[in-house]
């Protein structure tokens, strides 16, 4: 299965700043062009199936480049990172529009999440007796079968398995997943975890696999016996 090609716009001056690191340690293949004229010329014997244009760190807002690639690659995903408090510009059109500073985990996330599936290495996650379905947005657990989920707790429970041991906060949850910064109520999120382990655990309320943290969020961990 070819691996998905990820094109960076970024300027070399990006330093400690920069994308590129967080991207060439992934299975994918990895083009970093320092313009977007460069970029353009790239792409002009070269296919992309996801563009990162980083105006964070160029002397742009990256609009105008954003719009050049979308002319020229019809539905590919863009994803456009800009400055802190630098003004939103839908007219960009890009698909994603993340805001600096913001971690390697979420700029992953929603590359994943805009990929096709069938161009994911991981189409196929296991932990302990759970085999999760990337492309098919479905979990088997062993013992009770297969479920297929929403696209919210697909996302969810995608979080854990691809971090697990890793205690995750309410916070980063609803940003990630829900993509919203208000976290005035996290009902839903309290609903969306209660229906993952109805699906997960023999007893979701006494869960071995998705357990809370209290005060912080939650941890997806293999239980011993499991291993």
């Amino acid at each position: 299965m070819r691996a998905a090609t990820i094109l960076l716009i970024e300027s070399k001056s990006a330093g400690s700043e920069s994308l590129a690191p967080a991207l060439l340690k992934t299975n994918f293949n990895v083009k970093v062009a320092g313009t977007g004229s460069e970029a353009m010329g790239w792409l002009s014997t070269n296919r992309s199936d996801l563009v990162v244009v980083d105006s964070s760190s160029m002397r742009s807002s990256g609009v105008r480049t954003c719009r050049r690639l979308r002319k020229k690659l019809g539905d590919t995903p863009i994803i456009h990172c800009r400055k802190e408090g630098q003004l939103e510009d839908r007219s960009a059109e890009a698909d994603i529009y993340l805001v600096q500073p913001f971690t390697s985990r979420k700029l992953l996330n929603r590359i994943r999440a805009l990929l096709p599936a069938d161009d994911l290495k991981e189409e196929i996650v296991r932990a302990g007796n759970l085999t999760f379905f990337v492309s098919k947005r479905s979990v088997d657990v062993a013992g009770h079968g297969e479920s297929r989920l929403t696209p919210k707790l697909a996302a969810l429970l995608s979080e854990f398995l691809y971090h697990p041991n890793e205690v995750i906060g309410r916070h980063h949850l609803m940003e990630t997943v829900w993509e919203t910064d208000y976290f005035g109520d996290t009902r839903t999120l309290d609903v969306h975890i209660r229906w993952i382990r109805e699906i997960i655990e023999d007893n979701p309320a006494r869960p071995k696999f998705l357990k809370t943290v209290r005060g912080v969020g939650y941890i997806f961990s293999i239980p011993s016996d499991l291993k």
